[in-house]
């Protein structure tokens, strides 16, 4: 049981992972693009 709750959280972690920019687009209410441009920022520092 407990590997099985381990592999559900590792499953999401991904999924969250790979959706991340829809997900933060509808958590904080702003565009997918704006998002996704914020990102993009952080990684050319």
């Amino acid at each position: 049981m407990g590997f099985l709750i381990v592999v559900l959280v590792l499953v999401a972690a991904f999924a969250a992972y790979k959706y991340r920019v829809p997900l933060m687009a509808k958590v904080l209410g702003q565009s997918e693009t704006r998002v996704r441009s914020q990102i993009e920022r952080k990684k050319r520092r």
